[in-house]
């Protein structure tokens, strides 16, 4: 398979790039238009000269079956489109635009297509998060929190609390019946945003702080006399009466860990047996974050 890896930043270099050069049979093409970090990432991982590229248009024209697109968001819409056009069938980071319209705009094209587009919600996947979809789930709590970092509402929530409200929704035991959002914002920036999501039997509530005193992801399932809580995606414990802690191995690698890795060869599988994937499911989650906003006169 040729696969092209668009943005060779932060996220490509430790989460994806782990993971692409190391597959057999993949033919990997890495693009940037920023020459020193091509070659930095080209050394680092014997990717040959003839498959880097600093033009989108030169990538493309390699005939590549799938891409990965780690570039910053706004340039999402033109890069997925061009793509989606030319029938590679593509993995990109959430969110797919800022913009709702941009995103159903994207999500359309590649169904009129008949291409595959697939969002980033690696979570849904990482293998504490996973699990947790098979315990009882009468009251689901998630917070992500950051140190020093209140930002822009439509920013904030479009790329990080994204993940947030993605994985409630993947959680939630039903249909969604009632959503309420609250929210700290002073001279334009969030602090905090809190999602409750609710339905028969169910409540799932998601926090965001970007004024707290750590960087830290919890997630905690519970009901039934049982709870599950999982801790920045490596330690699982289980509540029975007692207690119990199951850590990562240490062998385990972050990739895997997180979801990266089950995401990509799950993607890449299905573009071998020429699956196509479709983003709706994703849009909708996107479609809740365009309500976050709206509720909070962000919009």
């Amino acid at each position: 398979m040729k696969v092209g890896c668009i943005g060779l930043g932060d996220i490509a270099q430790k989460a994806y790039l782990p993971v692409l050069t190391t597959l057999p049979g993949v033919e990997l093409h890495v693009q940037t238009r920023t020459p020193a970090t091509l070659a930095a990432v080209a050394e680092a991982h014997r990717i040959p000269a003839a498959q880097c590229h600093t033009d989108l248009g030169s990538l493309i024209a390699q005939g590549l079956d799938a891409a990965f697109v780690h570039a910053p968001t706004t340039v999402h819409p033109e890069i997925v489109t061009r793509l989606l056009e030319a029938g590679v069938a593509t993995y990109v980071d959430k969110p797919l635009a800022y913009e709702l319209a941009g995103s159903r705009r994207l999500v359309a094209l590649a169904e009129e297509r008949g291409t595959s587009l697939a969002v980033g919600f690696n979570r849904r996947v990482a293998p504490g998060y996973a699990e947790c979809a098979e315990q009882p789930r009468e009251l689901i709590l998630m917070q992500k929190n950051r140190v020093g970092m209140p930002e822009d509402p439509r920013t904030l929530v479009l790329d990080d609390f994204i993940h947030v409200v993605d994985t409630l929704r993947f959680l939630a035991p039903g249909p969604v019946e009632h959503t309420v959002v609250r929210a700290r914002i002073r001279e334009g920036l969030m602090h905090h945003v809190v999602l409750q999501l609710s339905g028969d039997g169910f409540t799932a509530i998601g926090t965001m702080n970007r004024l707290s005193g750590s960087t830290e992801e919890r997630l905690e399932v519970s009901g039934q006399d049982s709870k599950r809580e999982v801790v920045n995606l490596a330690e699982v414990i289980d509540h029975k009466g007692q207690p119990s802690l199951r850590r990562r191995g240490d062998w385990v690698p972050v990739a895997r860990q997180r979801g990266i890795e089950q995401s990509v060869l799950s993607f890449l599988d299905a573009v071998r047996a020429g699956k196509v994937l479709n983003a709706g499911d994703a849009l909708r989650t996107h479609e809740l974050c365009e309500h976050i906003l709206r509720e909070l006169d962000c919009a």
